[in-house]
């Protein structure tokens, strides 16, 4: 396996998946409750014609695309603007990353107020850690992706380990019924997805290929989830990490702890962790998670530092969306919480209405999931309401949790 760092934009389909990905994503971001077709789009869309975008939307997407690939000039941002065309920004992408070299990349977290932490990772590091990967995945042929190729854990996984592994075949399978995925496998397939997206293929009870291998990121996947997933014969690795660090750990078995991958070293008593990086220096990287150690190896992660907390892979923050509800001239004060498990895997929000507003809760049900699905990314809106006359509170006066209402 070289250890040179690929000139991974050279290949064709994972620029044109990492341009798409990532520019549907802004665009949706830019005009929430009405997003864009899905990608994969056709070489020729026109970002105005054919996706509607306006003069603001396609700077935005323009910027996006810059400030990921590490683009720079005003020559690239000229170009973008001037044909807004899909084969014509992949085509200034690819120049732009030639002439620059393509160091380093920038990823965004989720973030819920409207203000994304950006990320950025020298190419160099994301080459160590897929090295790695590929170690702990041998012997696959193709590979099957239902994640975006955008997001840290998409472009490590479906631009970079294809380049170590020798794959040029990457299926993607965000549009495919779950049924027909199950036809799809076969022996030395991987499948690259989060724990909804598993969660989803285990309600078909399915019966995999022999050696057939999974992935699992962006979100726990839940131990009952990951142990029925063997049973049916996948052989799962889940990783641990972040956009802020990309990954940090993994573990090939339902209830085990994370493995720090080799060149990762525990801090005592410090939120944070020391990198080994490729140059041979050392980089201390800040924590989002607490994790409880078994020993200077192995880990469980223990809730996040942030209070976020993820929704379908994505970071969401319920104490943001609690202040979108009380901007309702109607809600005099609302609280949000993720579900149970028991009652799902979506935010529930509980709200006290103003006097005089809490005869209809049906109404106000629909009057508040319009408010919010148009100042709310999908994951950050609450899929269950319910309504009182005061907030839930503990006997010592803490928040308390509350049961969904049935109706």
């Amino acid at each position: 396996m070289n250890d040179a760092s690929p000139a991974w934009w050279h290949h064709e389909p994972t620029l044109r998946r990492v341009v798409g990905d990532l520019l549907a994503a802004e665009l949706a971001l830019a005009r929430p409750g009405r997003p864009p077709a899905a990608p994969p789009w056709p070489g020729s869309c026109h970002l105005v014609q054919d996706l509607g975008a306006d003069s603001l939307e396609l700077l935005a997407m323009s910027s996006a695309l810059a400030e990921a690939l590490q683009l720079r000039g005003a020559a690239s941002d000229a170009r973008l603007l001037a044909q807004p065309v899909l084969d014509q920004w992949i085509a200034a992408a690819r120049a732009g990353l030639a002439s620059a070299g393509a160091h380093a990349l920038t990823f965004r977290t989720s973030g819920s107020a409207g203000t994304p932490k950006r990320c950025t990772h020298a190419l160099a590091t994301l080459w160590q850690e897929t090295r790695v990967l590929a170690g702990l995945l041998p012997g696959r042929r193709r590979m099957l992706s239902a994640v975006p190729a955008h997001h840290i854990y998409g472009f490590l996984f479906t631009a970079l380990l294809p380049r170590a592994l020798g794959i040029d075949d990457v299926i993607d399978l965000r549009s495919a019924a779950p049924a027909s995925i199950l036809d799809m496998l076969r022996p030395g397939d991987l499948v690259v997805a989060h724990p909804g997206w598993w969660e989803a293929l285990a309600r078909l009870r399915p019966a995999f290929a022999q050696d057939v291998a999974g992935v699992s990121s962006s979100a726990p996947c839940p131990d009952p989830l990951a142990e029925e997933l063997a049973g049916a014969g996948l052989r799962l690795l889940q990783v641990y990490g972040s956009s802020e660090t990309a990954g940090v750990g993994w573990r090939a078995s339902g209830g085990a702890p994370f493995t720090l991958l080799p060149y990762w070293q525990r801090v005592d008593d410090a939120p944070e962790l020391v990198r080994r990086m490729p140059d041979g220096l050392d980089a201390r990287y800040p924590l989002q998670d607490k994790l409880e150690w078994s020993d200077a190896r192995q880990f469980r992660p223990a809730g996040r530092i942030d209070q976020a907390v993820q929704v379908g892979g994505t970071n969401v923050f319920p104490g943001y969306v609690a202040e979108v509800l009380r901007m309702h001239p109607d809600v005099l004060d609302a609280a949000v919480r993720p579900m149970r498990p028991d009652e799902g895997r979506r935010l529930k929000a509980f709200i006290v209405p103003r006097a005089g507003h809490g005869g209809d809760p049906a109404g106000l049900c629909e009057v508040l999931a319009a408010w919010v699905g148009a100042r709310l990314a999908t994951a950050e809106r609450p899929a269950a309401w319910t309504f009182g006359e005061r907030l839930p509170r503990q006997a010592s006066g803490k928040p308390a949790d509350w049961i969904i209402d049935a109706g």
